[in-house]
């Protein structure tokens, strides 16, 4: 049963018929496959007939072997066109033919088709591709559930009931933290080996194909390790060097630059999100340190097991995801010696929203440190506490609210 998807759907739906080429892009298994099934029920519900609608899933090693190569993808799409009226075409994992760019244009080129497709690598909306379609393709990123998502799929009714919804509120969070988001997931909990099992594979799948071939890396144990590194570090200010030294101190040796390659390989995978750092007062972007985000905090628990975890930044992780959902360009920000956790674009007006986020902030003297960064931002923009602390607060102008709230709320 296909998980509903209200929000990635409406984004999706506002670019029906439109003359351009729907790029949906995510790592493998977010759900682009089941998001694009989500379209075609839309359409049929709305009268578009069957055989106005071609599916093409080159995962399918049958579609594959008959369609290889551009030529052959095209000649069988074109075969299936109804006739006079247009036709939505849907293809799976385009990266896969070869020279499949070619395909897509000539596809994009027929006045006769809206055209869909997905990718689990940036690779897709890079070089040739972006060459020949430039200004002709929009790209719809998509994530793993997120939590409003997670929770209906998990307990459909809880809105129904304000004081079940308020008790399983913190559950649920933490499940979707330890467990993470990939819609099939919320089939197999509580189940932690199934779970660990099923996101392995994903994993596995995403380094094999997407960054181990792609890239011709020959040390495939050193990249795990690479990744490994990183989920234990998600949210932690990092550079290639720093996870050389520490690699080649544990006896595995690497270079800082074969790391950044890795690094790379990982982003353009989407099994990682790169944040850059932005100088607020120079307002610019600063080279050299980032932080890493994990697509999916489930990741984490298959890697590295139920060991003990820094809760604060798996919460930063969760809060960085949403943010990217709803926010045009998201960075950590730097304030002379003061880190700002997020500075978020609004994707209208482009201005920014401040965000600090923080476990819980019970301590006073946590509560002051946090507040002390938002007061040294700009009073007038926007200024977010987000916690785990129930309520929400008015700090002299810095809203404190709890991240339940404010994931659901979105």
């Amino acid at each position: 049963m296909l998980i509903d998807r209200p929000a990635d759907l409406a984004r999706l739906a506002r670019w029906r018929d439109q003359d351009v080429i729907k790029v949906v892009t995510g790592v493998r298994r977010c759900g682009k496959s089941s998001l694009l099934a989500l379209f075609r029920d839309r359409l049929r519900a709305e009268g578009v007939g069957d055989d106005a609608i071609v599916t093409v899933n080159l995962e399918d090693p049958e579609q594959l072997a008959r369609t290889p190569d551009h030529l052959s993808l095209y000649r069988e799409v074109v075969g299936r066109l109804a006739t006079g009226t247009t036709t939505y075409v849907f293809i799976d994992e385009v990266q896969e033919v070869d020279q499949f760019e070619r395909a897509v244009d000539g596809l994009h080129l027929r006045d006769d088709v809206d055209l869909y497709v997905t990718g689990s690598n940036a690779h897709l909306l890079s070089g040739e591709l972006a060459t020949l379609l430039s200004g002709r393709y929009v790209e719809i990123g998509l994530l793993p559930l997120s939590f409003v998502d997670y929770v209906r799929a998990r307990r459909p009714g809880l809105d129904d009931d304000p004081t079940l919804r308020q008790g399983l509120l913190a559950s649920l969070f933490a499940d979707f933290v330890r467990f993470g988001a990939f819609p099939y997931v919320t089939r197999l909990q509580p189940d932690i080996d199934l779970v660990r099992d099923y996101l392995t594979g994903i994993l596995n799948t995403a380094l094999l194909k997407d960054v181990v071939a792609r890239r011709k890396i020959a040390r495939a144990d050193t990249l795990r390790d690479v990744v490994a590194f990183m989920l234990d570090n998600v949210a932690n200010l990092t550079t290639t060097k720093k996870i050389a030294d520490t690699l080649t101190s544990s006896g595995r040796r690497v270079a800082p630059e074969t790391v950044a390659g890795y690094l790379t390989g990982l982003t353009d995978s989407y099994v990682l999100y790169e944040a850059r750092r932005y100088d607020i007062r120079g307002k610019r972007l600063l080279e050299n340190t980032a932080k890493y985000y994990a697509v999916d905090t489930g990741l984490r628990t298959a890697v590295l097991g139920d060991r003990p975890r820094d809760d604060g930044h798996l919460l930063e992780n969760v809060v960085y995801l949403e943010l990217r959902r709803r926010f045009a360009e998201v960075y950590v920000g730097k304030l002379g010696p003061t880190e700002v956790d997020f500075i978020a674009h609004d994707p209208i007006d482009r201005s920014p929203v401040y965000i600090q986020v923080a476990h819980t902030v019970t301590d006073p003297h946590v509560l002051a440190r946090e507040l002390a960064t938002l007061t040294a931002v700009p009073a007038h923009y926007p200024r977010l506490l987000l916690t785990a602390d129930l309520g929400t607060v008015d700090h002299d102008g810095i809203r404190q609210t709890c991240v339940y709230d404010w994931l659901l709320d979105g």
